[in-house]
């Protein structure tokens, strides 16, 4: 299918295996100014959502990665899904689901452009510029009349995104996320007018892993903060204190962490935190949505992306593992400096039950580890409000919707405006709750 204007071409690709991977994550690196490959878009790790068997025909995740050429050279494309339910997707359209049921319409198929599984915020239209985003856009949209699927929706998408969303007439929809950024409006104000924080009179838990200094400074003019302990002393004398009583919990029942980055992640840790993993799910009662072949892709595939905690219980020949985590973080650039890096919490699971665990495992292992190694932000994935007493703030997500049926586009624009200034007050109300103490 050709397009208008340029002499472009449309190839829809129904498996990522037959999209050349290095021309993809080229793309992909051009997105960012730093070059930085989103770990959930790069074509390792769909690739290894379809290969493994977690995101295909069989489990209601049918890929259509649609493509825009320029002679040989890929221009802009995106990994699309049919699906035929709405599960692990974390932006909810249910409701709208049973009103086209209701109305004896069908919902189901419907097209889908978001990572599988993982409610992380980034790019979804591919493109070198604006221009070819946009025109791919209209070109998606198009390609959904064709199918006739009900509806296209483009979940946790970058600015760059909507702007191509908007002007292809989409209609926006917004979320809350919580999300954890280096730098806090207190600590900022007491470096800039030559203060100090107050020292801590309360005995700091130690999980086996020394304050190193921030390798960019930590200094008032980008105010990163330089330990985990001055971390807490800028959050409100209560919220400090649950952290700490929360922390202690863990270290006095005989709980010490590791962690192992990359290719130092073996495989019998691999190994065992897929078991923890497995089990933390049957015990709420569902199957994994990810196989084990999926996480043996990412130890070969991309490592460079991976970061794993390790809870440990006992001593010297009797100490076990208990527990693990698995953090997603930017990888593929040479240096930290002046670069914006991100940390995902993604996967957890544990073989017992210690009070406090999961906290110590998902957000303070995780903080403590970005605050010494430079990391700017922490995305701590959907939904929670309970994240905000972990100084995670709320952020406002967005996401793109074309629905194929006049009637219930309207109905549903309608719909999302008054949703849009529920999420505007919902976000005034969080604000007021900061979790940082005031200057």
């Amino acid at each position: 299918m050709k397009t208008s204007k340029k002499d472009y071409v449309i190839r829809v690709m129904d498996s990522p295996l037959e999209v050349n991977s290095a021309q993809w994550n080229a793309l992909l690196a051009g997105q960012s100014e730093s070059g930085v490959l989103n770990p959930f878009v790069r074509h390792e790790y769909l690739s290894a959502m379809h290969t493994s068997g977690s995101a295909t025909p069989k489990t209601g995740w049918t890929p259509h990665f649609i493509t825009l050429w320029d002679g040989d050279t890929l221009a802009a494309g995106c990994a699309l899904y049919a699906k035929d339910h709405s599960y692990g997707e974390y932006v909810f359209d249910h409701a709208w689901a049973n009103a086209y049921h209701q109305h004896g319409l069908p919902y189901y198929p419907k097209a889908l452009i978001a990572p599988p599984f993982s409610p992380v915020p980034g790019p979804r239209l591919l493109a070198r510029n604006a221009q070819e985003r946009i025109l791919l856009a209209k070109a998606v949209i198009a390609w959904c009349e064709e199918q006739k699927l009900s509806s296209l929706h483009l979940l946790f998408t970058s600015d760059a995104d909507v702007a191509a969303c908007t002007e292809a007439g989409m209609l926006l929809r917004h979320t809350v996320q919580f999300h954890w950024t280096n730098i806090a409006p207190t600590l900022v104000a007491s470096r800039a007018f030559g203060g100090t924080l107050p020292h801590s009179s309360e005995k700091e838990a130690s999980f086996g892993s020394a304050a190193v200094p921030d390798p960019r400074g930590g200094s008032s003019e980008n105010c990163l903060f330089s330990t985990f302990d001055e971390f807490l002393m800028s959050l409100a004398q209560e919220k400090r204190k649950k952290i700490r009583q929360e922390r202690k919990k863990v270290l006095d029942a005989g709980i010490t962490f590791r962690w192992a980055l990359g290719t130092d992640i073996s495989a019998e840790e691999w190994d065992f935190f897929y078991r923890c993993y497995e089990r933390t799910y049957y015990e709420h009662g569902n199957a994994p949505y990810l196989s084990r072949a999926f996480f043996k892709s990412m130890q070969t595939d991309m490592p460079e992306n991976w970061l794993m905690f390790i809870a440990e219980h006992g001593e010297g020949e009797k100490r076990e593992k208990v527990a693990t985590s698995l953090i997603a973080v930017s990888a593929g650039i040479t240096s930290a400096t002046d670069q914006k890096l991100t940390a995902y919490g993604r996967y957890w699971g544990a073989l017992a039950r210690v009070d406090c665990l999961h906290f110590e495992a998902c957000y303070y292992q995780p903080l403590q580890w970005c605050i010494e190694h430079g990391y700017t932000t922490f995305e701590g994935g959907a939904q929670g409000e309970h994240k905000m007493a972990r100084a995670l703030l709320p952020v406002k997500t967005t996401s793109a919707h074309w629905l194929a049926h006049p009637s219930f586009a309207d109905a549903i624009e309608r719909f999302l405006e008054r949703e849009g200034a529920g999420i505007e007050n919902y976000m005034g109300e969080l604000e007021e709750r900061s979790p940082f103490r005031q200057v």
